[in-house]
């Protein structure tokens, strides 16, 4: 069984540290031409239970596509 996104941030956050900042994680979003928003790492402030929180929003794990961490695929949809 494959890791939810919300395990993959949070094993950046607490297993290896100041790795979550590296990332970027990909968000669905239908207002983007490209169908989806790229979030840093370093912007999230919160992993809640089912929601992680950035300075602007609070933004459901459901709509994580993919992420990233130095350039290897850690989540994808």
């Amino acid at each position: 069984m494959s890791p939810t996104a919300r395990e993959v941030l949070n094993e950046l956050r607490w297993r290896q540290p100041n790795r979550l900042a590296d990332a970027n994680v990909f968000y669905g979003d239908r207002t983007r031409p490209e169908g989806y928003r790229v979030i840093r790492g370093s912007q999230i402030v919160e992993l809640e239970r089912r929601y992680f929180t950035t300075p602007t929003a609070r933004l459901p794990y459901y709509k994580i596509e993919k992420i990233e961490c130095a350039g290897e695929t850690l989540f994808e949809r």
